[in-house]
């Protein structure tokens, strides 16, 4: 029986806490120094796809970043990083969908997505997710994404995942975007354990 998503990752932010799921990061670095090496100006449009509750939106809001919006399949991970904001919240677009669903006629100068892209293992679902991606990322956007590697787990929060390594994606995201880094990186959980992944960023090739 193919599991509901969203019932899944809704009962997941219900009944754990922050800091009782894998991805846990207090302070996420890799994702900082992505905005970092790359200068990424404070007015640029920047989409981040599967967020949770994580805090990259905390950090990027401390750090003067203007035009953030968050995506998550969830409504508590959503109530949970609002409430966690306080005031800040207001500056911040959040949108319940599923990223499979997620429509919008804004074009993103950054798109950034750790730890929800390998959650998709079906072909046509990986290509929606391709084709949205190219879609919704404006002239020179930038694309920084993280998953698990060859090394890395086979399975996250119960469900299976994909995993990827450099030259699966070039093959699947080299032909709109150019392929600026590639490095591997083991996440270490609140529970002692380590994850390997994967880190790709890319920039929109000129069309």
């Amino acid at each position: 029986m193919e599991i509901n998503k969203k019932q899944h990752w809704e009962n997941v932010f219900a009944t754990k806490k922050e800091t009782e799921v894998s991805w846990y990061q207090e302070k996420p670095e890799t994702s900082l120094q992505f905005f970092e090496r790359n200068k990424i100006p404070k007015t640029s449009r920047i989409l981040e796809i599967g967020g949770g509750d994580s805090y990259l939106i905390d950090n990027l809001l401390e750090q003067g970043y203007e035009s953030l919006t968050l995506l998550d399949i969830s409504e508590n991970a959503i109530e949970r990083i609002k409430k966690r904001l306080g005031e800040n919240a207001e500056k911040v677009n959040f949108v319940v969908s599923d990223v499979l669903d997620f429509t919008t006629f804004e074009k993103f100068d950054v798109i950034h997505d750790r730890a929800s892209f390998h959650f998709l293992t079906k072909p046509e679902d990986i290509q929606k997710y391709i084709d949205l991606i190219n879609h919704i990322s404006a002239e020179n956007a930038y694309y920084f994404v993280g998953t698990f590697s060859e090394s890395g787990p086979l399975k996250c929060s119960g469900l299976e995942i994909t995993q990827y390594s450099e030259d699966k994606f070039q093959q699947i995201f080299g032909h709109h975007f150019e392929m600026l880094n590639s490095f591997e990186d083991v996440h270490k959980t609140p529970f002692e354990t380590t994850q390997n992944f994967i880190f790709c960023e890319f920039l929109k090739k000129i069309s």
